[in-house]
Protein backbone atom coordinates (compact mmCIF):
# COMPACT_ATOMS: atom_id res chain seq x y z
CA UNK A 1 0.00 0.00 0.00
CA UNK A 2 1.31 3.63 -0.98
CA UNK A 3 0.82 6.30 1.31
CA UNK A 4 -0.30 8.28 -1.27
CA UNK A 5 -3.01 5.65 -1.91
CA UNK A 6 -4.10 5.73 2.04
CA UNK A 7 -4.01 9.42 1.90
CA UNK A 8 -6.76 9.62 -0.89
CA UNK A 9 -8.89 7.22 0.95
CA UNK A 10 -8.86 9.08 3.87
CA UNK A 11 -9.49 12.15 2.42
CA UNK A 12 -12.19 10.57 0.59
CA UNK A 13 -13.76 9.32 3.72
CA UNK A 14 -13.81 12.34 5.55
CA UNK A 15 -15.40 14.19 2.74
CA UNK A 16 -17.93 11.15 1.02
CA UNK A 17 -17.89 13.37 -2.16
CA UNK A 18 -15.54 12.85 -4.73
CA UNK A 19 -15.67 16.57 -6.25
CA UNK A 20 -14.59 18.02 -2.92
CA UNK A 21 -12.39 15.34 -2.35
CA UNK A 22 -10.86 15.95 -5.56
CA UNK A 23 -10.62 19.75 -4.93
CA UNK A 24 -8.62 19.33 -1.71
CA UNK A 25 -5.82 16.25 -3.06
CA UNK A 26 -5.49 18.62 -6.24
CA UNK A 27 -6.57 15.57 -8.30
CA UNK A 28 -9.16 14.14 -11.25
CA UNK A 29 -11.78 12.43 -10.02
CA UNK A 30 -10.96 9.78 -12.45
CA UNK A 31 -7.45 9.36 -10.68
CA UNK A 32 -9.10 9.14 -7.36
CA UNK A 33 -11.38 6.57 -8.22
CA UNK A 34 -8.58 4.64 -10.01
CA UNK A 35 -6.21 5.02 -6.76
CA UNK A 36 -9.77 3.48 -4.89
CA UNK A 37 -10.34 0.79 -7.09
CA UNK A 38 -6.28 -0.26 -7.05
CA UNK A 39 -6.46 0.02 -2.48
CA UNK A 40 -9.98 -1.85 -2.69
CA UNK A 41 -8.29 -4.64 -4.99
CA UNK A 42 -5.17 -4.83 -2.48
CA UNK A 43 -7.40 -5.17 0.56
CA UNK A 44 -9.96 -7.48 -1.24
CA UNK A 45 -13.03 -5.71 0.61
CA UNK A 46 -15.03 -3.05 -0.90
CA UNK A 47 -14.50 0.70 1.25
CA UNK A 48 -17.99 2.36 -0.12
CA UNK A 49 -21.26 1.69 -1.11
CA UNK A 50 -23.16 4.21 -2.98
CA UNK A 51 -26.91 4.46 -2.25
CA UNK A 52 -28.35 6.81 -4.67
CA UNK A 53 -26.82 9.84 -4.69
CA UNK A 54 -24.85 9.81 -1.01
CA UNK A 55 -21.77 7.63 -0.65
CA UNK A 56 -21.01 5.42 2.89
CA UNK A 57 -18.46 3.62 4.19
CA UNK A 58 -18.86 -0.14 4.38
CA UNK A 59 -17.96 -2.48 7.41
CA UNK A 60 -14.08 -2.32 6.08
CA UNK A 61 -13.94 1.09 4.92
CA UNK A 62 -14.84 2.22 8.65
CA UNK A 63 -12.04 -0.46 10.36
CA UNK A 64 -9.37 0.86 7.67
CA UNK A 65 -9.85 4.42 8.22
CA UNK A 66 -9.76 4.11 12.19
CA UNK A 67 -5.98 2.67 11.35
CA UNK A 68 -5.48 5.24 8.34
CA UNK A 69 -5.97 8.19 10.79
CA UNK A 70 -4.08 6.80 13.84
CA UNK A 71 -1.49 6.27 10.58
CA UNK A 72 -1.10 9.98 9.38
CA UNK A 73 -1.77 10.90 12.82
CA UNK A 74 1.82 9.12 14.01
CA UNK A 75 3.19 10.57 10.57
CA UNK A 76 2.39 13.97 12.02
CA UNK A 77 4.11 13.42 15.36
CA UNK A 78 6.89 12.04 13.41
CA UNK A 79 7.52 15.53 11.34
CA UNK A 80 7.13 17.73 13.46
CA UNK A 81 9.52 16.02 16.18
CA UNK A 82 12.19 16.03 12.49
CA UNK A 83 11.69 19.90 12.74
CA UNK A 84 12.64 20.30 16.32
CA UNK A 85 15.58 18.83 15.35
CA UNK A 86 16.30 22.39 13.55
CA UNK A 87 16.07 23.88 16.43
CA UNK A 88 13.11 26.91 17.14
CA UNK A 89 10.33 27.17 14.62
CA UNK A 90 6.70 28.58 14.24
CA UNK A 91 4.96 31.52 15.69
CA UNK A 92 5.76 32.30 20.03
CA UNK A 93 3.13 34.42 21.28
CA UNK A 94 4.60 36.15 24.80
CA UNK A 95 2.57 38.55 27.05
CA UNK A 96 3.51 40.63 29.96
CA UNK A 97 2.76 43.53 31.75
CA UNK A 98 3.81 46.97 29.78
CA UNK A 99 6.11 47.54 32.23
CA UNK A 100 8.69 44.40 31.58
CA UNK A 101 8.15 44.84 27.70
CA UNK A 102 9.80 48.62 28.42
CA UNK A 103 12.49 47.93 30.41
CA UNK A 104 13.30 44.54 29.96
CA UNK A 105 12.08 42.63 27.09
CA UNK A 106 12.89 44.56 24.50
CA UNK A 107 16.68 44.27 24.60
CA UNK A 108 16.44 40.66 24.83
CA UNK A 109 13.51 40.08 22.11
CA UNK A 110 16.25 42.06 19.78
CA UNK A 111 19.07 39.21 21.33
CA UNK A 112 16.69 36.29 20.25
CA UNK A 113 15.44 37.66 17.15
CA UNK A 114 19.22 37.38 15.51
CA UNK A 115 19.61 33.94 16.71
CA UNK A 116 16.55 32.79 15.69
CA UNK A 117 15.24 34.63 12.52
CA UNK A 118 13.44 31.81 11.75
CA UNK A 119 10.54 31.98 14.65
CA UNK A 120 7.57 34.88 14.42
CA UNK A 121 7.16 36.86 17.97
CA UNK A 122 3.76 38.13 18.76
CA UNK A 123 4.38 39.99 21.71
CA UNK A 124 1.01 41.07 23.88
CA UNK A 125 0.83 43.76 26.37
CA UNK A 126 -1.62 42.84 29.11
CA UNK A 127 -1.69 42.89 33.55
CA UNK A 128 -0.42 40.17 35.28
CA UNK A 129 -3.54 38.08 36.24
CA UNK A 130 -4.68 38.33 32.42
CA UNK A 131 -1.32 36.60 31.26
CA UNK A 132 -2.00 34.19 33.85
CA UNK A 133 -5.13 33.34 31.91
CA UNK A 134 -3.74 33.42 28.52
CA UNK A 135 -1.19 30.81 29.27
CA UNK A 136 -3.60 28.59 31.38
CA UNK A 137 -5.48 28.89 27.88
CA UNK A 138 -2.93 28.42 25.34
CA UNK A 139 -3.70 32.19 24.28
CA UNK A 140 -0.19 32.55 24.76
CA UNK A 141 3.15 30.31 24.74
CA UNK A 142 5.39 32.06 27.61
CA UNK A 143 4.53 35.12 29.68
CA UNK A 144 6.31 37.12 32.56
CA UNK A 145 4.13 38.21 35.62
CA UNK A 146 4.52 40.51 38.93
CA UNK A 147 3.86 37.82 41.94
CA UNK A 148 2.90 34.15 41.46
CA UNK A 149 0.57 32.40 40.00
CA UNK A 150 -1.71 29.88 41.46
CA UNK A 151 -2.60 27.55 38.58
CA UNK A 152 -0.68 23.96 39.40
CA UNK A 153 -0.63 23.72 35.63
CA UNK A 154 1.99 26.68 35.39
CA UNK A 155 5.38 26.23 35.76
CA UNK A 156 7.12 29.17 37.20
CA UNK A 157 10.87 30.00 36.76
CA UNK A 158 12.21 33.01 39.35
CA UNK A 159 13.64 36.22 37.43
CA UNK A 160 14.09 38.47 40.52
CA UNK A 161 13.41 39.96 43.86
CA UNK A 162 12.07 43.74 43.41
CA UNK A 163 11.85 46.20 46.60
CA UNK A 164 9.00 47.55 46.87
CA UNK A 165 7.92 51.35 48.98
CA UNK A 166 5.10 52.46 49.93
CA UNK A 167 5.53 56.18 48.51
CA UNK A 168 3.68 59.52 48.47
CA UNK A 169 5.59 62.61 47.01
CA UNK A 170 7.50 65.70 48.11
CA UNK A 171 4.88 68.00 48.46
CA UNK A 172 2.41 65.98 50.25
CA UNK A 173 4.82 64.61 52.68
CA UNK A 174 6.24 68.31 53.54
CA UNK A 175 2.43 69.12 54.31
CA UNK A 176 1.18 66.54 56.50
CA UNK A 177 2.62 63.68 58.60
CA UNK A 178 3.17 60.26 58.41
CA UNK A 179 0.51 58.94 60.19
CA UNK A 180 -1.75 61.83 58.67
CA UNK A 181 -1.09 60.78 55.40
CA UNK A 182 -1.54 56.85 55.61
CA UNK A 183 -4.86 57.44 57.23
CA UNK A 184 -6.15 60.26 54.97
CA UNK A 185 -4.83 59.36 51.67
CA UNK A 186 -5.86 56.97 49.25
CA UNK A 187 -4.00 53.84 49.04
CA UNK A 188 -3.18 53.01 45.02
CA UNK A 189 -1.94 49.45 44.17
CA UNK A 190 -1.43 46.63 41.94
CA UNK A 191 -3.70 43.56 42.90
CA UNK A 192 -1.26 41.26 40.91
CA UNK A 193 1.11 42.41 43.57
CA UNK A 194 -0.01 38.76 45.47
CA UNK A 195 2.32 39.73 47.99
CA UNK A 196 1.32 37.75 51.19
CA UNK A 197 -0.01 39.84 53.89
CA UNK A 198 -1.66 42.51 51.30
CA UNK A 199 -5.28 42.72 50.73
CA UNK A 200 -7.40 45.15 49.33
CA UNK A 201 -7.89 47.41 52.62
CA UNK A 202 -4.23 46.34 54.55
CA UNK A 203 -0.37 46.12 54.41
CA UNK A 204 -0.22 44.05 58.18
CA UNK A 205 3.23 44.23 57.89
CA UNK A 206 2.78 48.22 59.05
CA UNK A 207 -1.51 47.60 60.43
CA UNK A 208 -1.97 49.65 57.46
CA UNK A 209 -5.69 50.07 57.09
CA UNK A 210 -6.24 53.28 54.43
CA UNK A 211 -9.64 54.50 54.30
CA UNK A 212 -9.53 54.55 50.50
CA UNK A 213 -7.65 51.66 47.64
CA UNK A 214 -7.61 52.32 44.58
CA UNK A 215 -6.59 49.33 42.16
CA UNK A 216 -5.03 49.52 39.00
CA UNK A 217 -3.62 46.92 36.89
CA UNK A 218 -0.97 48.96 35.38
CA UNK A 219 2.39 50.06 37.32
CA UNK A 220 2.94 53.18 35.17
CA UNK A 221 -0.62 54.56 36.05
CA UNK A 222 0.11 53.82 39.80
CA UNK A 223 3.46 56.03 39.44
CA UNK A 224 1.47 58.18 37.65
CA UNK A 225 -1.57 58.83 39.85
CA UNK A 226 1.19 58.91 43.14
CA UNK A 227 3.21 61.86 40.86
CA UNK A 228 0.24 63.73 40.77
CA UNK A 229 -0.71 63.61 44.47
CA UNK A 230 -4.01 61.63 44.69
CA UNK A 231 -2.22 59.45 47.17
CA UNK A 232 0.21 56.94 48.55
CA UNK A 233 1.44 54.16 46.51
CA UNK A 234 2.84 50.63 46.98
CA UNK A 235 5.20 50.70 43.90
CA UNK A 236 8.53 48.62 43.08
CA UNK A 237 11.81 50.16 44.06
CA UNK A 238 12.67 49.56 40.09
CA UNK A 239 10.13 51.84 38.71
CA UNK A 240 10.73 54.66 40.56
CA UNK A 241 14.42 55.14 40.80
CA UNK A 242 14.99 58.18 39.30
CA UNK A 243 12.21 59.98 41.56
CA UNK A 244 13.64 58.49 44.70
CA UNK A 245 16.84 60.05 43.58
CA UNK A 246 15.57 62.81 43.18
CA UNK A 247 13.63 63.66 45.80
CA UNK A 248 10.17 63.94 43.85
CA UNK A 249 9.23 60.69 45.91
CA UNK A 250 9.40 60.14 49.63
CA UNK A 251 9.35 56.61 51.33
CA UNK A 252 7.41 55.89 54.22
CA UNK A 253 7.87 52.40 54.26
CA UNK A 254 10.01 50.07 52.75
CA UNK A 255 8.49 46.50 52.79
CA UNK A 256 10.51 43.29 54.43
CA UNK A 257 8.44 41.22 51.56
CA UNK A 258 10.37 41.43 48.27
CA UNK A 259 8.02 41.45 44.70
CA UNK A 260 8.79 38.09 42.75
CA UNK A 261 8.91 38.36 39.27
CA UNK A 262 7.80 35.32 37.44
CA UNK A 263 8.84 33.68 34.03
CA UNK A 264 5.90 31.19 33.26
CA UNK A 265 4.54 28.76 30.87
CA UNK A 266 2.12 25.53 30.45
CA UNK A 267 4.17 22.87 32.65
CA UNK A 268 3.38 20.36 29.51
CA UNK A 269 4.96 22.57 27.23
CA UNK A 270 8.33 23.59 28.75
CA UNK A 271 9.71 21.40 26.63
CA UNK A 272 8.79 22.60 23.61
CA UNK A 273 12.24 23.85 22.13
CA UNK A 274 10.55 27.04 20.70
CA UNK A 275 9.61 27.67 24.17
CA UNK A 276 12.63 26.86 26.22
CA UNK A 277 15.13 28.58 23.78
CA UNK A 278 12.85 32.18 24.53
CA UNK A 279 13.38 31.10 28.07
CA UNK A 280 16.45 30.54 27.95
CA UNK A 281 17.01 33.96 26.23
CA UNK A 282 15.25 35.63 29.35
CA UNK A 283 16.35 34.05 32.72
CA UNK A 284 20.23 34.31 31.05
CA UNK A 285 19.93 38.11 30.56
CA UNK A 286 17.20 39.15 32.99
CA UNK A 287 19.95 40.79 35.22
CA UNK A 288 21.88 42.15 32.17
CA UNK A 289 18.97 43.80 30.69
CA UNK A 290 18.44 45.67 34.12
CA UNK A 291 21.34 47.18 34.59
CA UNK A 292 21.08 48.12 31.00
CA UNK A 293 18.06 49.98 32.10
Amino acid sequence: MELRTLKTFQVVADQLNLTKAAELLGYTQPTITLQIQTLEKEIGHPLFNRVGKKTFLTPAGKMIKQHVDKLFGVIAEMDKAIKLLDGPYGTLVVAAPEYYWTHYLSQLIRSYVSHHPQVSLRLVSCNSSDVIRMIASNEADIGIIAGHSPTQEIETRLLEKEELFLVTTREIYEKHDRSYILKHFPFIYKESYNLDGLDRQSITEIDYHPATAIESSSEEAIKIAVMNQTGVALISANLIKEELESGALVPLHRLKQRLETHLICLKNRADEITIRSFADTVIEGWQEADLAK
